[in-house]
């Protein structure tokens, strides 16, 4: 396995149906910049080679999805991916609104110690 890495502008296409349409559409926006402008201004500025700096960025937005998970915890990852999961289900526009209305509550109650931080003592 190579280390070696090209680094491939990509602006798509992708048919209006995929499912993975809006992903692909943020690749495509951030493809319009280029990455090693950033990392070779923080490598001069660090001594950090630009590779090591590359594979750190990569590393870490790869595991920002099981760092979220293991922050939420797995309960609280299917507590809120149910109401999402019971919309679909159903397939309307009422119960998808009401799913949101579900996860948005829930939200407020998660971020309830970050809005009012002297609640707790």
């Amino acid at each position: 396995m190579s280390d070696e890495l090209t680094l491939t502008p990509w602006a798509g296409p992708w048919p209006d149906d995929d499912p993975d349409a809006t992903f692909k559409a943020e690749v495509a926006d951030y493809n319009r910049l280029d990455p090693l402008h950033t990392l070779r201004g923080l490598s001069a500025h660090t001594g950090i080679p630009v590779g090591g700096l590359a594979r750190y960025v990569l590393a870490r937005f790869a595991t920002t999805g099981s760092g979220g998970l293991l922050e939420l915890g797995p309960a609280m990852v299917e507590r809120l991916r149910e109401p999402v999961r019971r919309a679909e289900e159903a397939g309307t526009d009422e119960a998808r609104l009401a799913a949101y209305r579900e996860l948005a509550g829930m939200l407020s109650w998660l971020a309830f110690p970050l809005d009012h931080p002297d609640s707790y003592p």
